[in-house]
């Protein structure tokens, strides 16, 4: 059967245009460890991830490693950031964005070997929609949906009550990943445990929490996206995935060859595996750059004053010079440069600590004794939960500087969410990894924000509209909102920096940066 992409107006015209930019993202495209010769199947590739995943299901999950286990309906490709095939053959976009119908390709199967029709389609885009908090992530992605049909088993039909042109990229996320019928029958829990069955070129095969995940070739697959290296079976037999959170750790493992990749090769690394029988590859996150994300629910942090100040007192070329390496950039917006939609706003983040101070002498602040402000008797003394340190100890000093009191609260990843989700902080450090300027929508559209009503508007704009000038337009407008206004603190762009030992080959990044095993192959 022959790939027909049908598309109207220009939904994606967006991401198309700033293809150069995602390509720009990798240090090495796909594949780019090499032509070692013809691959040769077989063998155990090791590989070391630098955190604990908190759930494996991707519907569930804002963090989760790439299993390759499940598929979406479609595959942004991480060179050219078109949308191309994957589980749908085909699709057509309303001209109002308001509906989205997906072909399903013919002869696809999950590996219990059921059948993917348009009914399990259905279940699971019905059933993100019922984990409601528990998948943030997707839940959003659906977020306004009226009806999902299967108007017969080979189609499915999603329909919004409002314009939704993010919609058609959202469904190549890994959040709207396609799970089993049995999958979806077993508790959320049970499914964040690794009880997830999908129709990718990998099996689940064990999962150990906090220590190892297993993964296994699945026999006879053979509808990979067009842009993957090769067709049918992947070369390895089998991944295993250490959880190997300490760099230390890590990084002994693939200098010692227990491990053949290591993600996440800290900056100060980063020259030992630069040759010396290893290669580095990196990786440029599109989507929201590492930020502190304020609470304006908390009083003082509802006073744009005091968060502008905040703005103005990071200096952000600092963190890179002194915690990271060229891989990394400064921010110089909310977007990374590597989004499609990007607007640079470098001038507006520049560092000018008297600023700062100015601002804070205008809203009443008053350094005490000790240097830091206090107003009516209270100190300004704010906390940032986070998951890993990424240079907060230097922003804590920058902000002394100034006198605010910056406490660090390092918790488990699995204690984030719930911390998130009571308001127990006045600083969040996220990121959020998508190439499209959605993620905007998805992270700040439903957040309690002081005086956002002309953000709201732009994102609802850039999300409504298939014209990809007026897209660009409102996506610009709605980072200017969010960095003139201090809703957002951005610090830097984030890379995904791995080292790969030079007998493994073929290894690569999907455009989420997640790293790919498919076409890998050990020599």
């Amino acid at each position: 059967m022959r790939n027909i992409v049908r598309r109207r107006t220009g939904a994606l015209v967006l991401a198309v245009a700033a293809a150069s930019a995602v390509a720009a993202c990798s240090a090495g495209s796909p594949g780019s460890t090499g032509d070692a010769g013809t691959p040769r199947p077989g063998g155990t590739l090791r590989f070391g991830l630098d955190y604990t995943p908190s759930c494996l299901d991707p519907q569930q999950a804002g963090e989760g490693p790439n299993l390759e286990v499940l598929e979406s309906l479609t595959y942004q490709d991480p060179r050219s950031g078109d949308i191309v095939p994957s589980l749908a053959s085909s699709w057509e976009v309303g001209p109002d964005a308001k509906t989205f119908t997906f072909h399903l390709r013919d002869g696809v199967t999950f590996s219990d070997g059921s059948a993917l029709d348009a009914s399990v389609v259905k279940d699971n885009l019905d059933g993100i929609t019922k984990l409601g908090a528990t998948a943030s992530n997707s839940g959003a992605n659906l977020a306004g949906v009226t009806a999902v049909t299967a108007p017969d088993p080979h189609t499915v039909v999603v329909t919004f009550g409002a314009p939704n042109a993010q919609f058609l990229q959202a469904t190549s996320t890994p959040a709207l990943a396609v799970l089993s019928r049995g999958s979806l029958a077993v508790p959320a829990a049970e499914r964040c445990a690794g009880k997830i069955v999908g129709t990718g070129p990998f099996v689940l095969t064990s999962y150990t929490a906090k220590q190892e995940i297993v993964l296994s070739k699945r026999q006879g697959y053979a509808w990979g996206p067009p842009s993957w290296q090769h067709t049918g079976d992947a070369y390895l037999d089998r991944v295993e995935i250490k959880v190997l959170p300490e760099a230390a750790t890590r990084t002994g493992s693939l200098s010692s060859g227990q491990l053949d990749v290591s993600s996440n090769i800290a900056p100060q690394d980063e020259p030992q595996f630069d040759g010396n029988g290893f290669t580095l590859l990196s990786h440029n996150n599109p989507g929201v750059v590492l930020s502190l994300y304020p609470n304006e629910r908390r009083p003082v942090l509802q006073d744009k004053t005091v968060r502008q100040a905040l703005q103005k007192a990071v200096n952000r070329p600092e963190v890179i010079s002194t915690f990271l390496s060229p891989r990394y950039r400064a921010a110089t917006s909310v977007l990374s440069s590597t989004t499609p939609g990007y607007t640079d706003l470098g001038a507006a983040l520049a560092y000018d600590p008297d600023g700062a101070k100015a601002l804070l002498d205008a809203a009443g602040w008053r350094p005490g004794p000790d240097g830091i402000r206090v107003r009516d008797g209270a100190r300004l003394s704010l906390d940032v939960i986070f998951g890993r340190p990424q240079s907060l100890e230097l922003i804590q000093q920058q902000l002394k500087t100034v006198g605010i009191e910056l406490t660090l609260r390092q918790l488990q990843i699995s204690e984030l969410q719930s911390q998130f989700a009571a308001g127990n902080f006045d600083f969040f450090l996220l990121n959020s990894t998508r190439a499209d300027p959605d993620v905007l929508r998805t992270l700040f559209g439903r957040a309690q924000l002081t005086g956002a009503d002309a953000l709201k508007a732009a994102l609802a704009t850039q999300a409504g509209s298939l014209d990809p000038q007026v897209r660009q337009r409102a996506a610009a407008d709605a980072q200017r909102s969010l960095v003139e206004d201090a809703h957002v603190i951005p610090v830097n762009e984030q890379a995904l920096v791995i080292g790969v030992s030079d007998k493994v080959h073929g290894i690569g990044f999907t455009a989420t940066s997640g790293v790919s095993f498919y076409d890998a192959w050990l020599s």
